[in-house]
Order: structure tokens, then sequence, then C-alpha cells
């Protein structure tokens, strides 16, 4: 039966020459669960938005619970798929440098020595299972579903992107490594080697910019029982370690903006007078614009596809502030106090309160009020119970929880102040919020006062997202009132 051959053509498919499922291991880039289901767009108190290319891969990991970052999402058992007996799972082990090569010289070399052959050969070999990661995403996702037709070629090629391209390109990146380590396993210069092949990372720009539509076409899918079924049946083999597919397919983003990490490591324990520093000061600089351009084009391309996906019930509600935004501070999946689910978004110069409805078997976001003018908008954050839910005497005296973690915008409309009240699903993810709109207001001044200025503020840097990184917006939950 076709469930059967299922199985058979997996095996033939990740056991093919090259890769093997005994070998293949988890990928180096592995995320951290965030704070409660907070993702990738974690911030600590106080919170900065983060930069697009690590808001991608929080908010596109929602589904996927990418927030365990490589966490399996949890789905609920579908009435065509058969129960399987859990397996075991292969793990990936973390190797050391020092435990790589027994060769003695750990007792020649200092121990800042050591602490730099230990970060370059991390470089190696975060290249190594990246490479197993990529190739077993085309072999045992890819081709199956193709020669299966589980999906169309077309689609295959949206959701996977330009990844055939990113292999071999890794590919020449751990054959020029592992030809520069000397037969004791240490390795004396990698700056150069480094400076030669990051320019090759251009390629990035298409496929990282390619993730949200590509996320959007993978949700869709999925409620086609044959491909639930097929990404179900991955999921539980050995060889997918628990990460399901769009794990895989997220390895290449999270990889690049770990780069300038595993430089700095590097340069951080090369002395000042080893010859490989000048290289490696050059790559550094090179990397940092590199993944500073292709977070510019990703979060552009992420803006404009949702702009397109707006729709709007009547001509008035169109705004050009919508239609010249080219920065998405933020936005989530949200709840007013009636249940109502609505999906906000704050776009460089507007504030845009949508409901998510599906048109043409496509995700789109209906305009749910007016858009509100950042410039306009002023907020207020409200003390726990404050807020009367519903405007009813029952909802004042309901479930305490129910009246926490609000706070308040307003803004003029036609001459009259216009208020409504938020709600966060806790007092993290509303001061996340709080935050986004201050700075998109200073953003804002920055504009009228100092273009450059303005530039530099509207996208938080990657740096800045490391030191407070974001959380999932679409973990907030929004209640417009008016008072």
């Amino acid at each position: 039966n076709i469930s059967q051959y299922y199985c058979f053509f997996l095996c033939r498919c990740v056991c093919s020459p090259g890769v093997c499922v005994c070998d293949l291991q988890e990928p180096s880039s592995k995320r951290v669960k965030p704070l409660s289901r907070v993702t990738s767009l974690a911030s600590l108190i106080p919170p900065v938005k983060a930069a697009p290319l690590k808001r991608i891969g929080q908010t596109l990991q929602r589904s996927i619970s990418f927030r365990s970052d490589c966490r399996p999402e949890n789905t609920a058992p579908r009435p065509w798929g058969r129960q399987i007996a859990p397996s075991i799972t292969k793990r990936r082990d973390s190797k050391l440098w020092s435990e790589t090569f027994d060769l003695g010289l750990g007792h020649m070399l200092s121990s800042e020595e050591i602490k730099r052959q230990e970060a370059i050969f991390e470089l190696s070999q975060g290249e190594q299972d990246l490479i197993e990661d990529l190739t077993l995403a085309k072999k045992a996702y890819r081709d199956p579903m193709l020669k299966l037709s589980i999906m169309s070629e077309h689609e295959l090629n949206q959701i996977f992107g330009t990844l055939d391209s990113l292999i071999p390109l890794h590919e020449d990146l751990l054959s020029r490594l592992r030809e520069a380590r000397k037969q004791d396993g240490s390795t004396d210069h990698v700056g150069h080697i480094l400076v030669d092949w990051l320019p090759c990372l251009e390629t990035y720009n298409g496929y990282c910019s390619n993730q949200v539509a590509a996320k959007a076409l993978l949700d869709h899918k999925k409620q086609d029982h044959r491909v639930h079924d097929f990404l179900q049946r991955c999921l539980e083999s050995p060889f997918s370690r628990k990460l399901d597919l769009w794990s895989f397919l997220d390895i290449p983003r999270s990889r690049l903006v770990k780069y300038p990490l595993l430089l700095r490591e590097i340069l951080k324990h090369t002395p000042n007078e080893h010859p490989d520093r000048q290289h490696l000061h050059q790559a550094m600089n090179m990397i940092q614009s590199i993944v500073a351009d292709i977070n510019t084009q990703t979060g552009e391309s992420e803006c404009r596809y949702y702009k397109e996906r707006l729709l709007y019930l009547e001509s008035g509600q169109r705004d050009l502030l919508i239609d010249s935004s080219r920065i998405l501070s933020c936005h989530g999946e949200l709840k007013n106090n009636r249940g109502v689910k609505l999906h906000v978004f704050l776009f460089q110069d507007v504030l845009v309160v949508t409901r998510a409805i599906t048109q043409n078997e496509q995700l789109c976001y209906q305009l749910h009020q007016q858009p509100i003018p950042v410039r306009d908008l002023e907020w207020e954050d409200l003390q726990d119970g404050e807020i009367r839910l519903g405007g009813s005497i029952r909802g004042a005296f309901s479930n305490s929880e129910r009246t926490k973690n609000f706070f308040r915008v307003a803004f003029r409309s036609g001459g009259q102040l216009q208020m409504h009240c938020f709600q966060a699903r806790d007092a993290f993810n509303k001061q996340q919020w709080l935050n986004c709109i201050r700075q998109a207001k200073e953003a804002l001044g920055s504009t009228e006062s100092d273009p450059q200025t303005a530039a530099r503020c509207s996208d938080c840097s990657a740096d800045a997202s490391a030191e407070c990184p974001q959380m999932d917006l679409t973990d907030l939950t929004l209640t417009p009132v008016k008072t």
C-alpha cells in the first residue's frame, strides 16, 4: 500500500550514496527553547525589536515551534494518520578539537592557542553538519515528495528555494578549511580563506528573502493529508532527530547569523602579533556588512509580502503610509476581549489592525480599523485591574487574569480623540509592544530631523538583538476597546 511505499522510498532516498541515516547528525545550530514560548524574537526587559533575519526565524517558527527553535510542532492526530510506535531518535554528539585529535599536541600549546584551535574546529565542524542537514532535506524530503507527486515541482521550488545552490558553496569552504589543517590537526591561518570565500554568501539574499512565502506555502500544504502524513512519518523516523522540515530549511539562516560570532571567537583568541589577525579583521568587517545587507533585503521582502496580502473593505482604508513602508517593525496574531482573533502590524509609520482570513486558499489580512499613523499615536501603560472587559459589570469582576497586561493607545481622528486598549499575553509581551511603538515614534522623529539617523534607528542591529533577543509577537493578545 502507499504507506509501505512511503517508508520504502524514504529508506532508499535517505540511505542513498553520500547520505546515510545512520551518519546524519543534529545541526550544530540547534536552538534553545525560548522563554515560555518566547521565540527567537524574545527580548529582555527593556526589549528591543529584532532584525528581520532574527524575526523571520522566530515568527516563522511559531507554527513549527521553531521557538523551542528546533522542536517539532505538536499537532493533534489526524484521522487518516495511523499511530506509529516511537523510534529511537539519533542525536548529534558535540565534537571538540582536543578530543578529535589525540596527538598529545595539547601539552605543547598554550591554553589560549588551544581555545583558538577549538574555535577554528567549531567553524569547520559546523560546515560539515550544515552540509549533512541540507543534503538530508533534499534527499529525504524534496526528492521523495517530487517522485511520489505529493507536491508539484513548482510548489517544492517555492518551499525549498535555492537550497540546492547552498550545498556546494559550503562544501567548498569545508574543503578549504580541511586543506589548511596540518597533520597534527592544528590550523595556522583561516583568515585568508574566509576573505576569499565570504562574498559567496551573497547567494543567501534570495534564500532568506523567500522564507516568509515559503513558510506560508508549507503551512498551507500541510492541510493536504498526503503531505501531512508524509511529513509526520519523516518526523517519527530516526533520521529526523525529531526536527520537522522547516527546522531543516531554516538552518541556513541561523548559520548565516552565527558567522560573526564564530569569527569573533577566533579573533578573540588570536594573538595581536599573529599574521592571521589582519585577515580575520577584514573577514569580520566583510561578514558584518554581508549580514546587514541580507538583513535589509530580507526585511523589505517580509514587509512587501504582508503588504501584498492586506485587503481593504473600502477605498478610504488605503493609506499612503502603508504603501510607502519598507520596514515592518513587528506584527502578531492577537485577539480582543470577545475572543475575536486579530493580526496587528506595526510598520515604520503606521499601525494596522486586521483580521486574518482565507481567500482563494491563501491567508490574507482584512483591515479591521482605519490605519493609525505612528506620528499621531500616543501610548500609556495601564495597571493591572484598571480595565473593565467588554464594558460590563460582570466583566469587571471576572477572572483577574483577564484584566492584566493592558496598555492604551490614543490618537486623533477627525478632530476627535480615539482610544483603544491592548492586552498582551503577559507582562513581558506587553513590554515588547510598548518598546516597539516607542522605537517607531523615535525613528519617525529622527526621520524629520536626520534621515540617516532614522535609517539606523528603524532597523535593530544584529548585535542589539543578540544582547536583547526578541520575542515572537504572535504570542501577544490585542484588545481594542473604545473608552
